[in-house]
């Protein structure tokens, strides 16, 4: 499961990745397999309320929205925890928004459900901190 979590996490802008038409369709037909049809995605941050998503639609366009103010976005890895049946990504994403010179940076935690060997939902913890308690770990991470 790992690999395939890994296999997925985006190596490119994302910005233009889920902004554009063609790229977002050409994703999702190559990730179809992997996903269980009606798989959940949630965003969890402390200072919103959360937010469920359901399928590659709801995934895009929660994306979108995300994405919606920056000028180029990407994510890091920097460790993957295997968890039985699920995958939890730590991450350090990077963004710069219009008139910005310079990125900042911020650390979270995604967190892959499988049911079976197929992923069912998807789980974007903000906060490091908060997104390791979600899971059972303990520390921040690098």
């Amino acid at each position: 499961m790992v690999e395939i979590v890994r296999a997925l996490q985006p190596r490119a802008d994302m910005v233009a990745r889920f902004r554009d038409e063609e790229t977002a369709a050409a994703a999702e037909q190559a990730a179809t397999p992997l996903f269980e049809p009606d798989f959940e995605v949630l965003f969890v941050r402390s200072d919103v309320e959360r937010a469920t998503y359901r399928g590659f639609d709801g995934l895009r366009s929660a994306m979108i929205d995300w994405l919606e103010p920056w000028e180029s976005y990407r994510s890091e890895i920097e460790e993957l925890v295997d968890l039985g049946d699920r995958v939890a990504v730590l991450v350090r994403d990077y963004g710069r928004r219009e008139g910005m010179e310079r990125e900042i940076d911020f650390r979270g935690v995604s967190v892959y459900v499988f049911r079976g060997d197929r992923i069912s939902r998807i789980e974007f913890h903000f906060d490091r901190e908060e997104g390791m308690a979600a899971v059972g770990l303990r520390g921040g991470g690098s």
